[in-house]
């Protein structure tokens, strides 16, 4: 519109221009004319009856013309500014429900107000739809890994199954331990709402679930799925998370990436949980001490098989910097309502789970687990189990590190270790010690790879060798010790990594 106007006016006053500049020239004619026919008469002496005034000039066609096409030009400039006044957009006010619009139209006239503007839809813009999508990742972290490995094992047993082990299974044989892909947003105080999502692909998600009692093929896939919610309290405020969840328990986890030894320890196969389904609550008291509590269906069950729920506590407490003590606590029913009881009581199984770690610099750590269970049987008796774990982590480079565990572990009523007893000893008790040591090379941030030797124990003829069990003695071809070396490598990545 003002470019419309700005164009009439300097039409205007070029036209306005030349009018006056042919009207200056026509009276400076006049001028001349005149002064003539003066210095005409007073050479003669007087002006003679048949002398007549000289008519008036006439206009010039040229002024005519250019009168004519500025009217012209007026009608049309007249014209385009009525089209452009129709053509305003109506004005979308946010949370009023309607879009107005103050036009020539719509502001005169007695029908104006029963036709009032309706709110105009848009689409969204492919701007908004990636925006959308971006904020997705900006909010929410995307990771995993691939973890492979080779194993041999000097007992070559018959039926290619490391015996005691998670999850290093495969004897002789490459093997796919755990492929993981993870979508986490963590809840803060700007943004209260969080969750986690964990799909796991491979043999270990299989062991971990094959007691699950809604069935392994159910739940194998999701390691965890929970949702988070931060409540305002206190100063750091309250997170509470609803779903499935691993355990608080151990010294080690599912993910070896985060351990520092290749395998698992016999505490993390026997002696604890591998993961609860119900609700759970954190509170940091400081940056020094955080309490965490937690009601849940049991021990590995998404699928309660119980009509009664497990409680868990985790007590976390840093001293200073370089030490952590971690005392945990899981306790509830755990057997399965369709055993029958013949023994009076509430048939609980306890669990007390200590971890303690020290650094001493960026190069050296060591870590400790002990762990003590019982359990009251509905068929009667009682049952218990007991374990220690010693690590130790030296890395003298950012790419190198050096790892020695050594583990005990009694089952001392063959309680937790009878699935793997090849004779199903499972009211013997049994002692188990494992050495492992643990060598460990970064070839880049985001691929690990470890070689590690590893010897077992056992205080009975345990471990299964190349032959065959034998009708009669068959303890007399199982082994006492089993002695394997592995290679692992692991592939990780992140959408948070520098």
């Amino acid at each position: 519109m003002h470019k419309i106007k700005a164009a009439s006016f300097a039409i205007t006053l070029v036209i306005l221009s030349i009018v006056g500049q042919s009207q200056r020239t026509v009276a400076q004619s006049t001028l001349a004319r005149a002064a003539s026919i003066n210095d005409g008469s007073t050479r003669s002496g007087a002006i003679t009856r048949e002398d007549k005034p000289a008519p008036p000039p006439s206009i010039n066609p040229e002024i005519e013309e250019l009168r004519r096409q500025l009217q012209e030009l007026q009608e049309r400039l007249q014209k385009l500014e009525t089209q452009q006044s129709a053509k305003v957009v109506p004005t979308s006010y946010p949370n009023a429900g309607l879009s107005s619009a103050v036009t020539p139209s719509t502001a005169q006239g007695p029908g104006s107000q029963d036709n009032p503007a309706k709110p105009t839809k848009t689409e969204p813009s492919d701007k908004e739809t990636d925006k959308g999508f971006l904020s997705f990742f900006r909010d929410t972290e995307v990771s995993g890994f691939v973890d492979g490995y080779f194993s041999y094992n000097f007992n070559r047993p018959f039926n290619h199954r490391n015996q005691l082990r998670n999850f290093d299974f495969k004897n002789n044989e490459f093997g796919l331990n755990l492929a993981k892909l993870v979508f986490e947003k963590k809840a803060s105080e700007g943004s209260r709402i969080g969750y986690r999502l964990d799909l796991a692909f491979g043999a270990a998600t299989d062991w971990v679930h094959s007691a699950e009692p809604g069935g392994v093929e159910t739940y194998k896939h999701i390691q965890q799925a929970y949702g988070s919610f931060l409540a305002p309290v206190g100063k750091g405020g309250l997170q509470i998370d609803v779903g499935k969840f691993v355990t608080w328990n151990g010294a080690e986890v599912i993910e070896t990436k985060d351990n520092w030894n290749y395998s698992r320890g016999f505490l993390f196969a026997w002696a604890i949980p591998y993961y609860h389904a119900g609700v759970r609550a954190t509170y940091n008291f400081s940056n020094k001490v955080s309490l965490m509590g937690a009601l849940v269906n049991g021990w590995n069950n998404v699928e309660d098989n119980n009509g009664g729920k497990t409680l868990g506590l985790s007590l976390t407490i840093k001293p200073n910097s370089k030490f952590t003590i971690i005392e945990n606590y899981t306790g509830g029913p755990e057997q399965n309502d369709a055993v029958p009881t013949l023994a009076k009581g509430n048939f609980f199984r306890h669990l007390y789970d200590t971890t303690l770690i020290y650094a001493f610099n960026p190069k050296v750590s060591v870590m400790g687990n002990y762990d003590y269970g019982t359990e009251s049987e509905r068929t009667g008796g009682k049952v218990h189990w007991q374990g220690l774990a010693a690590y130790l982590r030296y890395a003298p480079t950012p790419k190198w590190a050096f790892s020695p565990r050594f583990e005990w572990y009694d089952d001392h009523d063959g309680f937790t270790t009878c699935t793997e007893d090849p004779l199903s000893r499972c009211s013997q008790g049994k002692t188990f010690k494992e050495v492992t040591v643990t060598g460990e090379y970064k070839f880049a941030r985001n691929v690990i790879g470890r070689l590690e030797l590893r010897n077992d124990w056992a205080s009975t003829p345990f471990f299964r060798k190349s032959t065959l069990l034998p009708e009669i003695n068959p303890q007399s071809v199982l082994s006492r010790n089993q002695l394997t070396v592995l290679g692992g490598l692991i592939f990780t990545f992140s959408t948070r990594e520098q």
